[in-house]
């Protein structure tokens, strides 16, 4: 196993992002009242550019990754490549002091030269601080034939066991060994294998499809994510020179190849963060057209969103959304059950639950993928929220006024909730505990404020 890391102290100044210089400033304080109005551009897809960035790792060279979105996940994989002995550069800086306080497009061109790559040793500091840096695992395996990466962290949302990844990797071919808390994989040659997957996991399908692209022979992956991340990492790959067919389907088909070639590759946008736009206009009102999206990456979405009483227009070619409500409107209640691709997103229920807040009724909102994803909850009802919580399933009776107070964010998506839903309490909203947010969202608070949101971040 070769350990050589790159010094902490030696990795470059690019990949410092935007928020990372804001890391002192750990709440938002939002004041509820502003009606939404104007344009927004949406960011590159966090789910989408970390397996994007992790697919590097399968081939030597220079890749050119355009629309990655400024986050600190993405710059905590960046810690990581460059640990392992990647280059990474941002191609175009932006405007730091404009980004942060308006919704001019802060992702950029992210140059990774994978030449150097010679540590297949993770650093524990930076994989245990996000999940996704994980996906390093099968990458180093398929191309150096060894790894060790310590098992993962993240936000604690409910039980994300690795066995399906582990699983996977046996049936291609890999010994697994679990010690001190690290995985290591060896294997001297990966064979293609027929691999179910008991839950349509979305790391493990693009796990194990990055991996099997470069073992010997065919692997089909039954009941596969169908996500559009997922489907966006396939087409990377096929560009990249693999064989993949079935993306988009729940099987998935791979053709293993002796090589891969690096690209350039434009991350698609995020959708979660467009829904996320979509409900704070729900809640606080106002006329808000989102640009440099997918409408269809959304579907599932929008049909509730229009049962509420949102009126939502959408242009698939222009890649636009337009959402407007009258400030005062009461919103229709709707009951939601979250659900793998094409369903309703878990990672859209939080945001929902607080619009939900401020409905005309009752509505039940069913968490199935994660058991605990409703934290959330007892921070809305500082608010004044009336919800409780049976099982997996949130029933909410919606207010017509809610009325601000601190409250602290658990996770990402519900640090998303409670800045929204302060867009629509009476008086100040003080939401803290803020780096989650910026672990998942370009510039939250500079995008709200440049539509009209009376928000600041202190």
């Amino acid at each position: 196993m070769n350990n050589r890391r790159r010094n902490e102290k030696e990795i470059d100044k690019d990949t410092l992002c935007v928020n990372d210089a804001q890391d002192a400033h750990n709440m938002l304080l939002v004041r509820g009242g502003s009606p939404l109005i104007g344009e927004l551009e949406i960011s590159g897809a966090k789910n989408a550019a970390l397996p994007v960035l992790c697919a590097t790792i399968l081939s030597n060279g220079i890749f050119e990754i355009e629309n990655c979105p400024r986050l600190k996940d993405v710059f905590t994989l960046i810690e990581l490549l460059s640990s392992l002995g990647a280059r990474c550069e941002w191609q175009d800086e932006p405007d730091e002091r404009q980004g942060a306080i308006t919704n001019t497009p802060c992702g950029t061109t992210l140059k990774i030269n994978t030449a150097n790559i010679a540590s297949q040793d993770a650093p524990s500091e930076l994989v245990r601080r996000m999940r996704a840096s994980f996906l390093v695992l099968g990458p180093l395996l398929a191309r150096f034939g060894i790894a060790r990466v310590p098992l993962p962290g993240g936000c604690e949302i409910g039980s994300r066991p690795v066995n399906f990844h582990e699983a996977g990797l046996k049936a291609l071919g890999a010994r697994w060994h679990v010690k001190e808390g690290f995985v290591e994989v060896t294997a001297r040659r990966l064979k293609g294998a027929d691999i179910v997957l008991d839950f349509p996991s979305v790391t493990a399908t693009e796990h194990l499809m990055m991996t099997a692209t470069l073992c010997e022979g065919k692997t089909i992956i039954e009941n596969a994510a169908r996500e559009p991340e997922v489907e966006d990492l396939g087409q990377m790959l096929n560009a990249m020179g693999a064989r993949i067919e079935g993306l988009g389907t729940s099987k998935i088909m791979i053709q293993g190849v002796k090589r891969l070639s690096p690209v350039r590759w434009r991350v698609i946008p995020d959708r979660i963060e467009t829904g996320t736009f979509m409900m704070a206009v729900g809640i606080a009102g106002g006329d808000v057209t989102l640009k440099g999206t997918m409408p269809s990456y959304l579907d599932a979405v929008i049909t509730k969103l229009r049962l509420t009483g949102l009126d939502i227009e959408t242009d698939e070619n222009a890649g636009a959304i337009r959402v407007f409500k009258k400030r005062h409107k009461r919103l229709n209640p709707v009951d939601v059950t979250t659900s793998p691709y094409p369903g309703f997103p878990t990672d859209l229920q939080a945001q929902l639950t607080a619009m939900m807040a401020f409905s005309s009724g009752v509505s039940v909102v069913t968490e199935q993928i994660f058991e605990n994803r409703f934290r959330h909850v007892d921070e809305l009802r500082r608010l004044g929220a009336d919800i409780r919580v049976e099982h997996r399933s949130a029933i909410i009776k919606g207010k017509e006024m809610l009325t601000g107070a601190p409250l602290t964010a658990t996770d990402l998506r519900a640090s998303a909730s409670l800045v929204i839903a302060g867009l629509g309490a009476d008086g100040e909203t003080a939401v803290f505990d803020i780096h989650h947010l910026d672990r998942g969202y370009e510039r939250l608070d500079g995008k709200l404020r440049a539509i009209g949101a009376d928000i600041d971040r202190r």
